[in-house]
């Protein structure tokens, strides 16, 4: 068996679970046993990283490839509310209408 640790962070408090899993856990594995998806009904099927790094089956491994390792901090990303493109140019536009 294998500590772990899974994270979720809302914008004014961080929810963490530390497990004891199999040495054979995947990431999309350890999220579940965390109990997060039921606890938390908007999150749906989100991103998923160790350690701020995305896994994303392109790049690096996907979460059910990826065989999480003792220590391994598991962080589950909200969903974004906007695109930052559409933010960016958003605050531009504010920016050009104080001037």
């Amino acid at each position: 068996m294998i500590t772990v640790e899974v994270v979720y962070a809302l914008p004014h408090i961080q929810h963490s679970v530390k497990l004891q899993v199999e040495q054979s856990c995947t990431a999309a594995r350890a999220f579940y046993l965390s109990g997060f998806q039921q606890r938390f009904e908007e999150l749906g099927n989100p991103d998923l990283g160790i350690y701020s790094r995305l896994l994303d089956g392109r790049t690096s491994p996907a979460p059910d490839e990826y065989v999480m390792r003792d220590g391994d901090r598991l962080e589950v990303y909200r969903p974004l509310q906007i695109d930052p493109k559409k933010a960016r140019l958003q605050r531009a536009a504010r920016s050009r209408q104080k001037k």
